[in-house]
């Protein structure tokens, strides 16, 4: 059994993407403890993946902001103490938040749930001007902290000069690269499946 925790660099860095993937790349079970907003990343898995079984969300917003915000416009708060993980037998994929420093409420971020996981985590850095910057920072924070990281995987048109020279900085091992889809569809996500199968193997 498996565990892996998405999380990347910023928002709309293709996690669920990446978590549909994982999800049939280990015919695992899908699980977001926060959402913020509609429509649920949990859908949009559910479409790319189909057949896979996804456990309800912890906490649910209608607002689409940061947890912390999303929380507090519903007169709630996220205590990360009371999430607990899903009762599944089965490999699981969990896909974090925004990025690592995505506040949960007035001292707590969403890097801060992954002990209690016990996952290790899958970056997804998405290739923008500016990203290195981005994949950096993050790096260094989950270096500081010892959190223990499968690899990562890019997103978006190539950039080799990026990827390589995150890749010296960080010594990651390079999961995947996603390309860019006008429409995504199960068959493309089984076709990314298939290539991270083998290099998790």
């Amino acid at each position: 059994m498996n565990r892996y925790f998405v999380t990347a660099i910023g928002t709309d860095s293709g996690k669920t993407v990446v978590s549909a993937v994982l999800c049939s790349a280990l015919g695992a079970d899908y699980w977001k403890p926060i959402q913020s907003g509609a429509p649920a990343d949990a859908e949009t898995v559910r479409a790319l993946c189909p057949g896979v079984v996804v456990h309800p969300e912890a906490y649910r917003f209608s607002m689409p902001a940061s947890p912390h915000a999303a929380a507090s416009a519903e007169g709630k708060r996220i205590v990360p103490e009371l999430i607990q993980l899903p009762l599944t037998s089965n490999s699981l994929v969990i896909e974090g938040a925004g990025g690592c420093l995505v506040p949960l409420n007035d001292q707590q971020f969403m890097i801060d749930l992954q002990p209690r996981f016990g996952a290790q985590l899958v970056l997804v850095a998405n290739l923008y001007l500016g990203s290195i910057n981005h994949t950096l920072l993050t790096w260094h924070l989950l270096q500081q902290r010892g959190y223990p990281v499968a690899g990562i995987i890019f997103n978006g048109l190539a950039n080799p000069e990026s990827e390589r020279i995150i890749l010296h900085h960080t010594g990651y091992r390079k999961l995947l690269h996603l390309q860019p889809h006008s429409t995504l569809t199960p068959s493309i996500i089984d076709h990314y499946a298939t290539e991270l199968r083998q290099q998790l193997s």
